[in-house]
């Protein structure tokens, strides 16, 4: 502990992990420390007891539902797109790449709610989402002319290329927004809804006011990934998404990192420059010029600001998702203006077939922002997706992030996982981190092979 470093990381979430993992690997000596006694923070998988001892202390799991060691519960899930900012992460580090198992995620869905008629009430209903021209045409989610026009949409996105002006059907796709490009092919209400948050994977309307380019790109990467290992364009790892950090711990480790757990952190020191120089944990003193923590370790320094709250409830079914197919594994988005809200509603589901529960059961997660005082009410629309709940564990999260960018004294503060049930906000805020950090991106377009060298595993 008494050493100095390069870099100090404090918290093993997913964020800290990348970029702990990254730092070793780019040869900084790097000290990981963690007040948990466990890898992954808020990212972690737990099994069913330790599930249970987070959220209902002193219960013990039900017996019927099988073995401890079937289950690996993701407290924050979220799926990884198959050609994005996370698989390049992983890709670039060959070790992490060669220690992970991954499977497809079986569907893709939108929600959307009917008008209801003369003798008919308004009814919610899952549709797949269409993310090709061919798929657009089969999709019962809109009638025979807008199916065609969607058709002209998908054809669109698929051929533009930013440097080539005549893909930009003649708009300043950089200036014009979104609206306007819906506006040129014609597009309704509905349809724009269901690409803008389920394949471009907006989580507001504020596509509709931003320039066009950014949505085309999104809706791009969303149908880049389809196919590429499966019928969808997410992947989740089997066991969890623990077993991410888990990676980038051992990918430290390799390049001689060392790992503290169950640390508890009493100061964050300064030199008389104002920049950091170290931390004080339990009497000992490490020494680094470089620090890189999430919200939780700066809360007393107004470091981080509120961004609100994230409600997330984990749902232990014993039958699959209605309307999903019987598929094993999906997501279904909510879009906000279906349900009356500012803010989506986000469900991920999982089976044994990602070996994270005992055979024959579910695991749903709901997720959103929360909007009103009464956060688990929010939920009702995706309760009422996924049917019957056995066992349901529920919290709300405050999210934060950084009041500075961390160039004036080093001390660099992650963001708060979001509500989203996908990486692609999470890859962000770290290639966002690196660069604050080191000065320029990262170039994934390399990839890192260790060398041979003695892990510095710690147990405090």
């Amino acid at each position: 502990m008494e050493e100095t470093y390069d870099a100090i990381v404090l918290g093993t979430g997913l964020t800290e992990c990348i970029i702990s993992g990254l730092l070793s690997a780019h040869g900084k000596k790097v000290l990981h420390l963690d007040r948990n006694n466990f890898y992954g923070g808020e990212t972690a998988s737990l099994n069913l007891t330790n599930l249970y001892r987070v959220f209902y202390p002193g219960t013990e799991p039900p017996a019927e539902l099988g073995a401890n060691r079937e289950w690996n519960v993701d407290l924050i899930p979220k799926f990884t797109m198959a050609n994005g900012k996370l698989v390049k992460l992983i890709l670039h580090t060959e070790t992490v790449a060669n220690n992970l198992e991954w499977k497809c995620v079986d569907g893709s869905y939108v929600m959307q709610v009917s008008a209801g008629g003369v003798f008919s009430k308004a009814k919610a209903k899952v549709h797949k989402v269409p993310a090709t021209d061919s798929e657009a045409l089969k999709s019962d989610l809109m009638g025979l002319f807008e199916k065609r026009r969607c058709k002209k949409f998908f054809k669109f996105v698929q051929n533009y290329e930013p440097n080539d002006p005549a893909t930009h059907k003649n708009m300043n796709l950089q200036r014009q927004p979104g609206r306007e490009l819906f506006a040129a092919f014609g597009l309704e209400e509905n349809t724009i809804d269901f690409i803008g948050h389920a394949v471009a994977l907006y989580t507001s309307d504020a596509f509709l006011d931003q320039p066009s380019h950014d949505l085309i790109m999104k809706a791009k990467l969303y149908m880049d990934s389809i196919g590429l290992y499966g019928n969808s364009p997410f992947l989740y790892p089997v066991y969890g998404i623990g077993g991410i950090a888990e990676g980038f711990s051992r990918l430290s480790a390799i390049y001689g990192g060392t790992y503290m757990l169950n640390k508890p952190i009493d100061e964050i020191l300064f030199g008389e420059d104002g920049k950091v120089c170290g931390v004080r944990a339990e009497g000992e003193v490490a020494r680094a010029p470089l620090i890189l923590c999430d919200p939780s370790y700066v809360l007393n320094l107004n470091k981080a600001r509120s961004t609100g709250r994230v409600i997330r409830a984990i749902c232990i079914l014993n039958h699959p998702v209605p309307n999903s197919d019987n598929a094993p594994s999906g997501q279904i988005i909510i879009p906000q203006r279906q349900v009356g809200r500012r803010n989506d509603i986000y469900v991920s589901f999982m089976s044994s077939s990602h070996c994270v529960c005992s055979e024959g059961y579910y695991i749903a997660i709901c997720s959103t922002s929360v909007e009103t005082d009464a956060p688990e009410a929010e939920l009702q629309p995706a309760y009422q997706l996924i049917g019957d709940v056995l066992v349901s564990f529920i919290k709300v999260y405050d999210t934060f992030e950084p009041t500075e960018d961390g160039r004036a004294d080093n001390l660099f503060v992650s963001k708060s996982y979001d509500a989203t049930s996908h990486f692609e906000s999470a890859c962000d805020d770290v290639l966002n981190l690196w660069e604050r950090m080191m000065g320029e991106p990262i170039n994934l377009e390399t990839t890192l092979r260790p060398q041979v060298a003695q892990p510095q595993q710690v147990d405090s």
